[in-house]
């Protein structure tokens, strides 16, 4: 396959061995896969969970510490023993790594947004492969990703991926609720598919595999090809980009600019609303032509924002039709 540039998201399930600790082999095998991948000139960025499950592994905390707190605690402790296994693993390859740690908050605002994209493409531009986490010490409740699934979806929209890539510890999306065989493909579009998909979280993670789903779908409809595949298989990266081996593949769309990439993952970063008449509604739903929305259609205006936030659009029925700047 043509990619150039290849997002892979490596799950705490994949990281983690039966006894909780990092699992040294599985890492070893992520590097050979990207090395062989940077030989091939292609382009790569992790993004990897497994900072709380290391932690877990070096510290035990008294039960009386909240949640919060006592994964700020682990993620700290255990983001500098998974980043040393990484650095060793590439050192080996004669690969430099980086760590870069990011909130949602660094992606709802454009300026951070443009600024993170420059960093990671500086790294690349050099060589080096950037490793991605959420920056758990500093994330709360309403900062938080859903999971570093919903992070590699924004980071591979932010740097206009070829594909991505989540690994898991499944060959796939499994029909019938987990207990059928995998869905070998799944239509960027496709709801219905929901039902077939068991909606539980993972052992270790946070997520599960209908969040994988959704954002897989989001990311495939801004013309990027995504992929779920199981980690644990031998060579499983190589097979994919050679289109072979057991994986649920979400074909790519039409691809849309940047800032619209941005404004398609925005939710929670509304800053107000414009409700339009049906004359406005006409001419933006229209296929025919790209429809700018002028004062004249605009009824009513709620909230507080300023020259460059996401408002929502609301027709006249106060139904969500947009998104625009």
């Amino acid at each position: 396959m043509n990619w150039h540039r290849i997002v892979i998201k490596l799950g705490t399930n994949v990281l983690t061995a039966p006894d909780g600790n990092i699992d040294d082999t599985i890492i070893n095998s992520i590097v050979d896969q990207i090395t062989r991948l940077k030989s091939d000139g292609k382009e790569v960025i992790l993004v990897s969970s497994g900072a709380v499950g290391a932690g877990k592994s070096l510290v035990e905390l008294p039960e009386k510490i909240n949640k919060v707190t006592r994964r700020q605690v682990y993620s700290s402790i255990g983001q500098i023993e998974l980043m040393t296994k990484y650095n060793k693993a590439f050192a080996e390859k004669g690969i430099l790594c980086a760590q870069v740690l990011a909130t949602k908050e660094d992606f709802r605002d454009r300026v951070h947004y443009i600024n993170m994209k420059r960093c990671l493409l500086a790294l690349l531009r050099d060589n080096v492969i950037p490793i991605i986490n959420e920056n758990d010490v500093i994330s709360i409740s309403e900062l938080m990703f859903t999971d570093n699934d919903e992070l590699a979806g924004w980071v591979s929209s932010l740097i206009n991926a070829s594909a991505m890539i989540i690994l898991t510890n499944v060959d796939g999306v499994l029909a019938d609720q987990g207990l059928g065989s995998v869905i070998p493909a799944i239509d960027p579009r496709d709801k219905s598919v929901y039902s077939e998909i068991n909606a539980g979280r993972s052992s270790f993670g946070r997520g599960g595999m209908l969040t994988k789903v959704r954002i897989c779908q989001k990311v495939a409809k801004l013309g990027i090809n995504t992929y779920i595949a199981n980690g644990k298989k031998p060579d499983i990266i190589h097979k994919i980009t050679k289109g072979l081996g057991t994986y649920t593949a979400f074909k790519g769309d039409k691809e849309h600019s940047s800032i619209k990439k941005w404004m398609a993952h925005s939710e929670g970063s509304i800053n107000g609303q414009v409700k339009i008449n049906q004359g406005a509604e006409l001419a933006l739903r229209s296929n025919d032509c790209v429809a700018s929305l002028l004062p004249i259609g605009v009824i009513e205006v709620k909230g507080d924002f300023k020259k460059g936030d996401l408002i929502q659009i609301l027709n006249t029925a106060n139904a969500v039709i947009g998104v625009g700047i």
